[in-house]
Order: C-alpha cells, then sequence, then structure tokens
C-alpha cells in the first residue's frame, strides 16, 4: 500500500504542475526525436531516413504488445489491485521476448546485414525504453511527472548527440543507432532505476511477503487481464506502421523516408496531447472509481475542445506555410510533398482526439472491446493501403492514416459513453433529468396532457 502526506518526499504534485513539467519533459523529448530525423535527413538521404523509420515500424507494435500498456494501468490502478514488482516482473519477462521475436521477423524477412542490424539495435534501445516506461508508470501514479520529465530530457539530449555524432563520423545509420541505444541504457542504469528505487522507499510502499508461487500466480493474472489491451495497442502501432510497411515494399525506401519525415512533424501537437493526457489519466481513473460520471464527461470534453483546437492550428499552418516549414527543416526535395503534408496533419487532429478517448477507454476498463476496435482499425487500414498506395502513392498513405483516426476516435467515443451509462450513477443522472422533464412539463403554461 501507499501512504500519501504533505511531508513525504513524493507527496503528488497538483494537475497544473503535473502537466507543466509532462509538457516540459515531452517538448525536449519530441524535439531531441524530431531532431534526429533531422540529422539524419541533413547528414544523410532520404533512404538513410527510411531505414530508419522501417526500424521503428517493425519494432514498435512487437514492443507495443509486449508491454501489455502496463504504465497506463500501473498509472491508473486507484485500487493498487497490483504491486510495483508484478508490474516490473512482467515487464522484464516480455521484453526478452520482444527482443527475440524482433531477431526472428529480421532473419524471416531477409533484409540486407546493415539494414537487419539497424532494426536489431532499434529493438534494444526499445528495450531500455520499455524498462523505463515501467519505472515511469509508478512515478505517474505518485503524479510525480518531474522526475519522469528530467529522465526524458537525459534522455532525449543524449540519444541525439550520440546518434548525430555516430553518422557523422561513420556516415552510416547503423552506428548513429547504436550509439542512440547506448544513451537510453545509460539513463536507464544511473537515472530511471535509482528514481524508481527511491520512489519506493519515498512513498513508504510496503510489499507484503509472499511465496515465489503466489508472485508467479500473480504475475500471470495481471499479465492475462492487461493482455486484450497490449494486443489492442499492438493493433494501433499496426495501423500507423501498415502504410510505412506498404510504401516500403511499393515505393521504397526513399520515398519511406520521405513520409516518415513529414509525418514526424506532428509530434508537436502529440508532445502536447500526450503532457495532458499523462497527466490527466489518473484523474479519469477516479472520477470512474468514484462513479462521478459528470466529472468524467467535463474533464474528457475538455480533453477533446483541446484536441480539436491543436488539430486545427495544425492543418492551418500546413496549408499556408507547409512547403517552406519541410524545405527549411529537411531540404528542398521534401518541399515538394506540401499536400501530404496537409492531409497527414488532418488524420493528426482525428488521432489527437483518439489519443484522448483511448485513455478513457483505458479508465473504464474496457480492455477487451478495445482489442475488437482496434483489430477493426488494422483490417481497415490494411484494406485502404491495398487500395489508395498503389494507385495514389504517398497520396494515398496519408488517406489511409485518416481512416484509421476517424475508426479510432468514433468508435472509441461509444465504448466510453456505454461503459459510463452503465454506472449507477449515470443512471441516476438519468432518472433525475427525465423527472425534471415532467416537473417542467407539468408547470409549463398551455401545455396539454
Amino acid at each position: 500500500m501507499t501512504a500519501e502526506s504533505d511531508n513525504q518526499p513524493f507527496a503528488r504534485l497538483s494537475l497544473r504542475a503535473n502537466f507543466s513539467w509532462t509538457f516540459v519533459g515531452n517538448v525536449v523529448y519530441a524535439a531531441c526525436q524530431w531532431g534526429m530525423l533531422m540529422a539524419l535527413a541533413k547528414l544523410g538521404s532520404p533512404e538513410m531516413v527510411g531505414v530508419f523509420a522501417l526500424g521503428l515500424a517493425i519494432t514498435a507494435p512487437v514492443f507495443m504488445l509486449s508491454n501489455l500498456h502496463l504504465r497506463t494501468i500501473q498509472a491508473t490502478d486507484a485500487r493498487q489491485q497490483y504491486q510495483f514488482r508484478d508490474y516490473l516482473g512482467v515487464r522484464l519477462a516480455t521484453t526478452t521476448l520482444a527482443l527475440l521475436a524482433i531477431a526472428g521477423i529480421v532473419l524471416a524477412i531477409g533484409y540486407p546485414w546493415q539494414t537487419s542490424l539497424t532494426i536489431f539495435a532499434v529493438g534494444c534501445a526499445k528495450a531500455c525504453e520499455s524498462i523505463s516506461d515501467i519505472f515511469y508508470g509508478l512515478l505517474q501514479r505518485l503524479e510525480r511527472m518531474d522526475r519522469i520529465a528530467w529522465g526524458m530530457i537525459l534522455k532525449g539530449a543524449m540519444s541525439l548527440f550520440a546518434l548525430a555524432t555516430g553518422v557523422y563520423l561513420s556516415g552510416s545509420v547503423l552506428w548513429g543507432v547504436v550509439g542512440m541505444a547506448g544513451a537510453w541504457a545509460t539513463v536507464l542504469a544511473v537515472y530511471d532505476i535509482p528514481q524508481g528505487l527511491s520512489a519506493v522507499r519515498g512513498a513508504s510502499i510496503v510489499h507484503p511477503s509472499a511465496a515465489p508461487r503466489q508472485r508467479m500466480a500473480v504475475a500471470r493474472n495481471l499479465a492475462w487481464m492487461a493482455l486484450p489491451l497490449g494486443v489492442g495497442i499492438m493493433l494501433v502501432s499496426l495501423s500507423t506502421a501498415i502504410p510505412r510497411y506498404f510504401v516500403e515494399r511499393m515505393l521504397g525506401a526513399e520515398s519511406l523516408g520521405i513520409f516518415a519525415a513529414i509525418a514526424s512533424i506532428q509530434v508537436a501537437g502529440t508532445t502536447v496531447i500526450g503532457a495532458l493526457a499523462a497527466a490527466a489519466n489518473p484523474r479519469l481513473a477516479q472520477h470512474y472509481a468514484d462513479g462521478n460520471v459528470r466529472a468524467f464527461r467535463a474533464l474528457l470534453r475538455n480533453l477533446v475542445a483541446i484536441a480539436v483546437a491543436l488539430g486545427g492550428i495544425g492543418v492551418l499552418i500546413a496549408w499556408l506555410i507547409g512547403g517552406w516549414i519541410l524545405t527549411m527543416i529537411y531540404r528542398p526535395e521534401y518541399g515538394a510533398y506540401n499536400h501530404i503534408f496537409v492531409l497527414v496533419m488532418i488524420a493528426a487532429s482525428v488521432g489527437y482526439i483518439g489519443w484522448f478517448v483511448g485513455d478513457a477507454m483505458t479508465a473504464v476498463r474496457r480492455l477487451r472491446a478495445q482489442a475488437f476496435l482496434f483489430l477493426a482499425m488494422t483490417v481497415a487500414t490494411i484494406g485502404a493501403c491495398a487500395w489508395l498506395i498503389p494507385s495514389f502513392g504517398l497520396t494515398g498513405a496519408a488517406l489511409a492514416t485518416m481512416v484509421t483516426s476517424v475508426i479510432h476516435a468514433v468508435g472509441g467515443l461509444l465504448m466510453v459513453e456505454h461503459a459510463l451509462h452503465a454506472l449507477p450513477s449515470a443512471q441516476e443522472d438519468d432518472r433525475e433529468q427525465t423527472s425534471w422533464r415532467r416537473s417542467i412539463s407539468q408547470v409549463r403554461p398551455g401545455v396539454k396532457r
């Protein structure tokens, strides 16, 4: 259990403070991630960017599955059903399996050796990130986003420096990615693990003793409970990666590099969305646990309004000066694809809404239903890519991402509303509103009954 008081070193921060810290950390980290693509584009070629993007596209779905979305489950575990060591034990086991799976995928596809090594190096970096993520989940549940922010700042700055230096000195994306993996491993060992252990001590988290067999049973239950969500998030990641698979196979690594570089610009919006979502997730979960439907809906409405406003600004900027932006941050050959930029930002706008809705689905614990929604998204994305990319090239790839975003946002909203209506408090609200309408109709002059 966790005992919290104002004089403890891990007393909770306010929602505003948590958002501010998360925003700062995400801005710096996202800027560094974007900077890595810029470094590859400036120091190398679109093909090098494409190989790096391919590594991310192959490894991301694997780690999304192996992560089982445990960080969000841990951060929203308001009743503390599982202990931190349960989350950590499951994450260590699934991360090992993920690395083995990536090695098998690379060998089965038969990419050139340098491409294969680059993909596996990206996988090693993702493994370090996966372990850090579970410590961040603990800090997020304790609402200490400042500690997470500093870890992200360190990771972003060191990985940008390492990748850019590796590419500059070797002229190879492989050694740049190896440097990035080394930077993430260093931050994990020097900062993330010590911060996590400090949180366990500082927040007075007590782990009751239990036999190893009991702990294994608890870990299996946790993994089984989270598996539908892990499958669902993997399918979401696949929906993002599938257009890149089609582009790489049908149009080549150079076209993939251009598409990935353009798509990465939306990270400016996802930084804000991610920061706000991370800060608001525990509150959404608490509102649902308390049965406070009105507060839950009010918070979700505010989050969606922010997503709509931010997305609209992004589309407007892309439409007005998108070509100039692409030329300035990358190279002139990227500026010719401004129309792709506009379409990508429209898809991103809907995706921002889907981000908040997805976290709301997790908060209301509709984990298995999410898996079916995400499966529908994946199937629709495959169909859209197979139809649109051969005919319209990169324009078709951007349109396919739109299909995914719309299905996610609309389907998720329907599921959240269904879950809220099932709460006793929501049913009571409905009865109160019905009674109020009847009373109004009875006193309204001129109303015939």
